[in-house]
């Protein structure tokens, strides 16, 4: 399962990376796959339970100290695959490389 999330702290100014860091964190301390981008955190795991429970602490991160968050996650949950953080880019990258 690969989720791709973004959390966003409102009402703390426009500066929000040390907010985003609380969460990106988070993420990067659970041990699952992970990359982080301009606009969205992805994550991989195996299962609902164990990738939500990754986005949820870094929902409370931000929200410790923030007073209001939003928050946009996407899924593809696609049993049985591993890797696909990865292989996904991968496979488009050599479809762009045949031309």
């Amino acid at each position: 399962m690969i989720v791709a999330f973004s959390v966003t702290p409102l009402g703390v100014g426009e500066e929000v990376g040390e907010y985003v860091a609380d969460a990106v964190r988070v993420v990067r301390e659970s041990g699952l796959a992970n990359r982080t981008d301009a606009m969205f955190t992805t994550i991989e795991g195996e299962s609902w339970d164990e990738v939500m429970d990754v986005v949820r602490r870094a929902v409370a991160a931000v929200e410790e100290r923030a007073p209001r968050v939003s928050v946009i996650i996407k899924a593809d949950i696609r049993p049985g695959v591993t890797d696909g953080i990865t292989s996904k880019v991968e496979t488009v990258e050599r479809h762009l490389a045949q031309g």
